[in-house]
């Protein structure tokens, strides 16, 4: 029995819910708009300020997908209402970062910059104070696009075990190495 697929969803005032005939929900509130194709499985009711996600039988595929489609609902109204961010902290001498127009262009210790172009309901931002590593804060409605961003631009330069230089998530620990000198 699912018990993530029967908690219902809490929907505030402040998001409006429709589904069409194609089984697309679609999300509008304060932050954005945000769409999900729903299984043709699972069917949705709405009572007063709260969703409730249901599924046609007990199959077993049926029951795996009665809590994912629950969690990506809950997922894209709280996205919709409250937004989603991730934070990433650039560690290392000469690196920066800087935004300019919607580009974003990173150097990382390469013979070149990278340019970064965010896909579209992304926006960035980096926060530059003197004395402290540049932050780059992503920040968006859909959580699952936030978080493919935050892991691309990870990708770029991912810390490393010796100096700990690289891009990393705020509060992300970093398991350090000793050198070769501690071999001896």
């Amino acid at each position: 029995m699912s018990r993530i697929g029967n908690l219902p969803v809490p929907i505030s005032d402040k998001v409006e819910f429709s589904i069409n005939a194609d089984n697309i929900a679609t999300f509008k509130g304060e932050k954005g708009t945000n769409t999900l194709r729903i299984h043709p499985n699972i069917s949705i009711e709405k009572s007063d300020n709260e969703l409730i996600i249901k599924r046609n039988d007990d199959e077993k595929s049926n029951r795996a997908l009665h809590g994912l489609f629950r969690s990506l609902i809950n997922n894209a109204v709280v996205g919709v209402s409250e937004g989603y961010t991730k934070k990433l902290e650039i560690i290392g001498v000469g690196y920066r970062a800087s935004i300019s127009g919607d580009v974003l262009e990173l150097n990382l210790g390469y013979s070149h910059p990278i340019f970064f172009v965010p896909p579209e309901g992304i926006s960035l931002e980096v926060d530059t104070k003197s004395g402290k590593n540049p932050l780059l804060i992503i920040s968006g409605v859909d959580k699952e696009m936030v978080g493919q961003v935050a892991a691309k631009i990870r990708s770029f330069r991912k810390p490393e075990p010796y100096k700990g230089k690289g891009i990393r998530y705020v509060g992300e620990y970093v398991r350090r190495k000793a050198g070769k000198s501690a071999a001896k």
